[in-house]
């Protein structure tokens, strides 16, 4: 029998099987052996140990579309990450932060910024604009009113997606609008574990509807940069394309050079401030790195 680890927490792998339920798993010592570690997100084989009690073992792991390394998971179509836009004010580096991290790994990205009410249009269109290009979708939301959550479902309609981003900014009254029993189903793996209430220590996965699947994750307040060269950075910043060809120098790193049509575009507005800024942090950290 085949289905998706929804949770993995004190040795136990809670696996979703279609039609079936969730079944409480043990991982098999091959696992150990093999040096491989379930992740939430995998599609798993199990054997059924007691059908009634809803018991089993984990046998073997799927083959993966992808793993991620923070938050840990695998098989993810699309990551939500969600920003508040005031109270706390966004961190617009450790976003970009996850930006490159995902972009890296191949998985699209849908921006949130909650908390919408708390400040007018103009500053939402501010930190909106900032992200036009750079191939994410950008959408804002109020978790406390349900403003733009219908559109926000239909995002998420069809695919399994990691809601992510640092602690404070509403992740969880986003998870509770989108889907109003994650917090009693939690609290039932708590009881059944003689753990305390859920704040978010461990990744989870909820079936919110029929064919979507959305995985809570511990809030981060750091990411760091994947192991790339610095060459590479910049293609993780696609809205550096349009203007490269208009740098003097072939494989222009857009930092010293002059004649930079990277700074140019800066300087003009057609490129953020902000995101700039953070590739310049970002380079230097990949440079830094590259001493030791």
């Amino acid at each position: 029998m085949n289905g998706r680890i929804i949770k993995g927490i004190g040795g136990f792998y809670y696996v979703h099987v279609p039609d079936e339920g969730i079944y409480e798993c043990r991982a098999k010592g091959i696992f150990r052996n093999r040096n491989e570690k379930p992740l939430v997100g995998d599609m798993a084989a199990i054997d059924i140990t007691d059908n009634e009690l809803k018991l089993g073992n984990v046998t073997d792991i799927l083959p993966r579309k992808n793993s991620l390394i923070r938050p840990a998971a695998a098989n993810a179509d699309q990551a939500l990450v969600v920003f508040a836009a005031a109270d706390p004010k966004p961190n617009m580096y450790l976003l970009d932060c996850f930006l490159v991290r995902m972009g890296y790994e191949d998985v699209p990205v849908i921006i949130c910024f909650n908390k919408n009410d708390l400040v007018g249009p103009d500053v939402i269109n501010d930190y909106m604009s900032v992200y036009e290009k750079s191939r994410a979708r950008v959408i804002s939301v109020c978790a406390d009113t349900g403003d733009g959550f219908d559109t926000l479902k239909d995002m998420l309609c069809g695919k399994m997606t990691v809601l992510a981003g640092p602690s404070g900014v509403g992740k969880s009254s986003i998870m509770n609008r989108i889907y109003p029993k994650a917090g009693a189903e939690t609290g039932d793996i708590s009881r059944k574990l003689g753990r305390g209430k859920h704040t978010t220590r461990h990744s989870e996965i909820f079936c919110i509807n029929e064919n979507s699947y959305l995985m809570d994750t511990p809030g981060f307040s750091s990411l760091s940069i994947p192991d790339m060269e610095a060459e590479e950075l910049k293609d993780y910043f696609p809205e550096f394309a349009e203007y490269e060809d208009t740098c003097r120098f072939q494989g222009c790193m857009h930092k010293d050079e002059p004649d930079c049509g990277i700074k140019d575009a800066v300087r003009n507005c057609a490129i953020p401030k902000s995101r700039y800024a953070s590739y310049i942090l970002m380079l230097d950290e990949i440079n830094s790195r590259k001493k030791w």
